[in-house]
């Protein structure tokens, strides 16, 4: 037996153990992750559930997870008693206007902080980063009296134009353009391409997975808003979702039908469930970029 030989048979009884360890190790953290996974989808799956009851088995003292009977009473009860069909076009409506303007806004400001050289850039950045340190309840009210006197109190424009300036849209943005190397732009230069065009036929392609990843936050953001929407949307013809849902509690004194509270839940979430599989792909291998990258 030659000396090789010899040196493989002496570390082969060592392999097993530590292939036999991997492997355990493996399955301890799928399990995990696959407990941690059940865990977060419990609410979920009793608001479900929940939507599903009739009322009289709401609060019984023994908790049914899976109801029985089921009934779509809930939901049926839900569109008698709100416009949910207007209320859901106006959230989608809020949502994709407000996203696409944020991402547009964002964009340009993030291409100037990036690609454009003026006096007092990086001053001005850091400035504008500050504005994320100053609560979002503090600015409130002035937005509110300023909304008020340009007369957009119960408008579309009032829902949606305050919120397409976004220091962390920009910020976002700013790090995956910083990525691209200067040389596509020297080359535009060369042929006579504008910051207009650069920016549009060559920074945004290159960039979708940013722009996908602000798209999806933005939506959520304009989706699941509810104190600002409370303060500019007084009639019900420009209530959103949020809104409206709340006004299904009752008070105090007054009963509230939860399984309708839970029917209208689910009509919520579902479109941002919806949207967020539809960019899960940008959105992962965003943030993917933006880690490696630091």
């Amino acid at each position: 037996m030659t000396e090789s030989q010899l040196s493989h048979a002496a570390a082969a009884p060592t392999a097993a153990p530590l292939h036999l360890n991997k492997w355990i190790v493996d399955l301890l953290y799928y399990a995990a992750l696959i407990l941690l996974s059940l865990v977060m989808l419990i609410p979920f799956a009793w608001m479900l559930s929940t939507s599903l009851k009739p009322t009289e088995y709401i609060l019984s003292v023994t908790p049914q997870f899976i109801p029985n009977p089921a009934t779509l009473d809930s939901y049926r009860t839900l569109f008698d008693l709100m416009p949910m069909g207007r209320m859901l076009g106006n959230s989608l409506f809020v949502a994709l206007a407000g996203a696409g303007g944020q991402v547009l806004v964002s964009a340009m400001a993030a291409y100037a902080f990036a690609r454009i050289e003026w006096r007092g850039r990086e001053i001005v950045f850091l400035l504008y980063l500050g504005t994320m340190m100053v609560p979002s309840q503090v600015t409130l009210i002035p937005l509110f009296i300023l909304i008020r006197q340009l007369g957009w109190v119960n408008s579309y424009q009032g829902l949606i134009l305050p919120g397409l300036f976004s220091a962390f849209g920009t910020f976002l943005l700013r790090q995956a353009f910083l990525s691209l190397p200067r040389d596509l732009e020297e080359a535009a230069f060369i042929d006579g391409a504008t910051h207009f065009t650069i920016f549009w036929r060559i920074i945004l392609p290159l960039t979708r997975p940013a722009l996908a990843t602000l798209a999806v936050l933005s939506f959520m953001q304009y989706w699941n808003a509810y104190l600002w929407p409370l303060f500019v949307a007084r009639q019900e013809i420009f209530m959103t979702l949020p809104v409206g849902l709340a006004k299904l509690q009752g008070g105090p004194r007054a009963l509230t039908q939860w399984n309708v509270v839970m029917a209208g839940a689910v009509v919520t979430v579902l479109p941002i469930l919806i949207a967020y599989l539809f960019a899960q792909k940008w959105f992962v291998r965003s943030v993917t970029l933006s880690g490696i990258k630091g």
